[in-house]
């Protein structure tokens, strides 16, 4: 739970927030725009404006409504002195105007969105993006106020002292100038002003101490003055509300000797006043300056009605001086030793039900804990062995002394020299065996498969029974005609190792034409010669394969120029056979079809200017749309117009006029 706002971020004033707001939507976003632009562009341009600024107004009073903490969400004991402090109707009341306001600007720029949406000109967008921001500005100067209070609280609650309500708590109460201020200085570091004046302490003051490695704090409230709750101030209240709501032990200071400037009476009347405010909490009552006077030194009616006050099991009376410091250490220890129980018990009895049922944290606790019995009303006597009794304490002077393994450190080198034999003490094994290595695998068998304590029996066992089956023949007739079951399951095994052999070669065939080159390697380029040779030496005519293999190299034919009328053929390489004119006209057309190029950029187009549309209409396919009007990188980059007549030429020591 949140105990201290420390961290709460300064709130600016009205003009303050315009400015960071402002500047800040000026520095983000684009600041020029032209009429040329397409009106989608100009558009985009101030939506983006009237959006950023909406989001940023937005953004920041959010801000200042969540750092501020919310009543209906911390302790009542901050709750209270926030009301005392403050007044909490006047608070919900500004941090109800800042989230109204930002409610309405929201409004504000979703309507005016909606305008400029439809816009159909530069000047009828910049005028309702003039207007959405003018509106919005003056919504923020109506927080003037509410913005100066909330900094005002915020400066005063960093102010505040950080109280856990929840903690071991001591909370030191009383009449003005009866010694709190000066027992909390006593117990804790806390920086206390301390004065003989009454009403030195304004406010609550926080001191932490350690006690039996738990921390404390402890609490000086202002004083109190006896008279009805309505009456008290704002001083006063933070005393009342911290004795209502900390779960705490109550120390209720008092001054016999009356050099406070309130009688006995009074103080005793007081308490009497603000008693119904201790339910379920620890009181003391604490008698300070008994070095000036004791209780034993009351009247007789004084004392009466203090003894009164004095209920047993309820209210207790500890004596101190915080001028001599005597009996202030005993009465805090005693304080917090009762405080400690107390907060046991509670929690104790927080766990459990109307009928004793243990439940809740401390019952999830026990159910977990399981403490063994001995079954069957066995009782289990505690034995202590006779080596612990006898056991001698240690005295390192005496040579009679047992040897420790430091000792046996010591002789032999001290720490990082000396090993220490972690297997001389092994139980149930030979002293000549103790430091033999365990193998891991022995005779190419693994070691770990043979522990077992009765290995030696079985193996024996085993030994004598393979004796006895070659003693009785069973491994010598070996002439047994084979049983039709054994030849059954002698011949499913080759098949089963048959179906083996052949996955296996398939696999490895799998993989080799896995791994086979498409083209492989071994089909190199062959000569024509190499060839002819090759037929020759096999017994065939190579003449005519020669002749074909030279034509097709050939490519096509000499007699390009020919006409068609001519005696000599256009496909006659060799001299052979005429070949058809119509195959002739086919070959020819596919060579002019290879020799010639395509020209992609003109083929298909009727003109330049037909070809220049095509290539815009291209880029403009291409190029994507720029919604939020940002400048991308083909934006083209205008430079600030700037005033000629003032920024160029010789300029004179008079002053700069500008039109």
């Amino acid at each position: 739970m949140k105990t201290t706002w420390k961290e709460i971020a300064p709130v600016p004033t009205h003009q303050e927030f315009l400015d960071i707001v402002l500047s800040r939507t000026q520095r983000r976003l684009p600041t020029q725009i032209r009429s040329g632009f397409k009106i989608t562009r100009i558009r985009a341009f101030y939506l983006r404006k009237v959006k950023f600024t909406c989001e940023t107004f937005c953004e920041k009073l959010t801000a200042i409504l969540e750092g501020f903490p919310k009543l209906a969400d911390i302790h009542p004991f901050h709750k209270d002195l926030l009301n005392t402090l403050y007044d909490a109707d006047h608070f919900r009341i500004a941090l109800g105007q800042v989230s109204t306001a930002k409610h309405l600007i929201e409004t504000v720029a979703r309507d005016y969105l909606r305008l400029i949406k439809y816009g159909q000109s530069l000047f009828q967008c910049k005028q309702l993006k003039r207007a959405a921001l003018g509106r919005m500005a003056t919504i923020t100067r109506r927080l003037k106020d509410p913005l100066v209070y909330l900094e005002q609280v915020r400066q005063h609650l960093g102010r505040l002292p950080s109280i856990d309500p929840n903690t071991r708590t001591l909370l030191i109460c009383g009449y003005p100038n009866v010694g709190k201020s000066s027992f909390l200085k006593s117990i804790s570091r806390a920086d206390v002003d301390i004065q003989p004046y009454a009403f030195t302490t304004k406010s609550l003051f926080v001191g932490h101490f350690d006690y039996k490695m738990l921390r404390f704090q402890a609490i000086d409230t202002p004083g109190i003055l006896d008279h009805p709750l309505e009456e008290m101030n704002t001083i006063e209240m933070q005393s009342i509300t911290a004795i209502a709501h900390l779960r705490s032990a109550i120390m209720y200071f008092m001054d016999l000797s009356e050099q406070c400037g309130y009688p006995v009476h009074a103080q005793i009347e007081l308490f009497k006043s603000i008693k119904p405010l201790f339910a379920n909490k620890l009181v003391f009552i604490v008698v300070n300056k008994i070095d000036v006077f004791r209780p034993d030194d009351l009247d007789p009616s004084l004392k009466a009605e203090l003894d009164e006050v004095l209920s047993p099991g309820e209210v207790e009376l500890l004596q101190l001086s915080c001028t001599t410091a005597e009996g202030v250490m005993n009465v805090r220890n005693t304080v917090c030793d009762r405080l400690l129980a107390e907060r046991n018990a509670q929690k104790l009895k927080a766990g459990t039900n109307a009928s004793g049922e243990i439940t809740g944290r401390l019952g999830d606790l026990l159910r977990r804990i399981h403490v063994a019995q001995p079954m069957g009303g066995l009782v289990r006597e505690s034995f202590i062995p006779d080596a612990v009794k006898s056991l001698e304490k240690y005295d390192k002077n005496d040579p009679e002394r047992r040897r420790l393994e430091r000792d046996i450190e010591e002789e032999n080198g001290g720490a990082g020299v000396y090993s220490v034999d972690m297997k001389k003490k092994y139980v149930g094994i030979d002293p000549d065996h103790i430091h033999d290595v365990i193998p891991e695998v022995f005779n190419g068998k693994n070691v770990a498969d043979f522990i077992d304590p009765d290995i030696v029996e079985k193996l024996a066992a085993l030994e004598a029974e393979e004796e006895q089956r070659e003693a009785d023949g069973i491994y010598d007739d070996d002439t047994q005609p084979e049983t039709l079951e054994e030849a059954e399951i002698r011949y499913k095994a080759e098949l089963i190792r048959e179906k083996r052999q052949l996955i296996r070669n398939e696999a490895k065939q799998r993989k080799s034409l896995k791994n086979r080159a498409i083209i492989p390697r071994s089909a190199r380029a062959k000569n024509l010669s190499e060839m002819e040779n090759a037929l020759e030496s096999l017994g065939y005519d190579a003449a005519p394969v020669a002749a074909r293999a030279r034509s097709q190299s050939r490519g096509r034919a000499p007699s390009r120029g020919r006409t068609p009328g001519t005696d000599a053929d256009m496909m006659d390489v060799d001299g052979g056979a005429p070949a058809d004119p119509r195959a002739a006209l086919v070959a020819r057309a596919k060579s002019r079809g290879r020799s010639q190029s395509t020209n992609r950029r003109d083929d298909g187009v009727t003109s330049e200017v037909a070809r220049t549309k095509a290539e815009k209409l291209q880029k403009l396919g291409h190029r994507k749309m720029n919604r939020m009007a940002r400048q991308g990188e083909a934006d083209r980059h205008t430079t600030a117009a700037l005033t000629k007549h003032l920024l160029s030429g010789k300029r004179g020591n008079g002053s700069t006029r500008s039109r």
